[in-house]
Order: structure tokens, then C-alpha cells, then sequence
């Protein structure tokens, strides 16, 4: 991914953006759960972006980089943990916190989205009364 001017890296960890609402890009090829987790960002104060496939990932990336992502993990075509292992090999935007959102809650399947990159998980179906305050805590890990 191309660095963007206008969001540089936030670093080793991301912190929050100082006087603006963070960006928050949500890809999900569910629209339901796409819903529900733009609703929950927006209520709590998130500018939000959104992705439905890989394709329109990147598109939207380009466009505006976010200060974190949240990754449905299977996603048609390219799987999110894909995208996230293509965020976090580039330096120019490994820092940008990606959290996997996911039906999987199996033994080993934390491990396996954190060995892709993904600093973070949060299961379906989303918990609206936590959602926000768990995407706002990779913010200055």
C-alpha cells in the first residue's frame, strides 16, 4: 500500500488521532454486520469508512488511509487475513492496528488471526454495548 500524506505512520503503536475522530475503515461482505458495526462506531464518535470485498478494500484504502481497521476474516475472493498479512508486511502501514472480526471462536483461531497480523479480535455477533470501546482500546497499545 502507497504511504498517504496525509495520514503518516502512526509508529510502533497507533494513537489515537488528537483532534479529529478516528477513522475507522469496516470491511465486512455481511450487510447486516456492516451495519450494525458502522452504527456503533458512528454512535460513539468513529468517522467510518466501508469495504464489502478485497477489491474495494484497497479502492478505499487508497482513497483514505484509516487509523485502524476492522477485518471480517472471511471475506469472497482474498480472506481478510490476507489483507492484513499485505497491512502489516508494509512498513509503510504495518502500524495501522487491524482488528479481526469473525464467527470463529474456536481453540487456536486467536492465534491464528494474530499470527496475520491482527492485534485484536472481536467475535460475531457484535456486542453494540462494547463494540466501540473495544475498537477504541487498540489506540495507543
Amino acid at each position: 500500500m502507497a504511504p498517504d500524506p496525509d495520514h503518516p505512520p502512526a509508529g510502533p503503536a497507533a494513537t489515537e488521532p488528537a483532534g479529529r475522530a478516528p477513522y475507522v475503515l469496516v470491511v465486512d461482505d455481511n450487510e447486516t454486520n456492516l451495519e450494525l458495526a458502522v452504527f456503533a462506531l458512528e454512535i460513539d464518535g468513529f468517522e467510518v469508512g466501508t469495504a464489502r470485498d478485497a477489491d474495494e478494500f484497497r479502492r478505499v484504502f487508497a482513497a483514505r488511509r484509516p487509523d485502524a481497521v476492522l477485518m471480517d476474516v472471511q471475506l469472497p475472493g482474498t480472506s481478510g487475513l490476507e489483507l492484513t498479512r499485505e497491512l502489516k508486511d508494509d512498513p509503510a502501514t504495518a502500524s495501522i492496528p487491524v482488528i479481526a472480526v469473525t464467527a470463529y471462536a474456536m481453540k487456536g483461531d486467536e492465534q491464528r488471526m494474530r499470527a496475520a497480523g491482527c492485534d485484536d479480535y472481536v467475535s460475531k455477533p457484535l456486542d453494540v454495548a462494547t463494540f466501540a470501546r473495544r475498537v477504541r482500546g487498540v489506540f495507543g497499545r
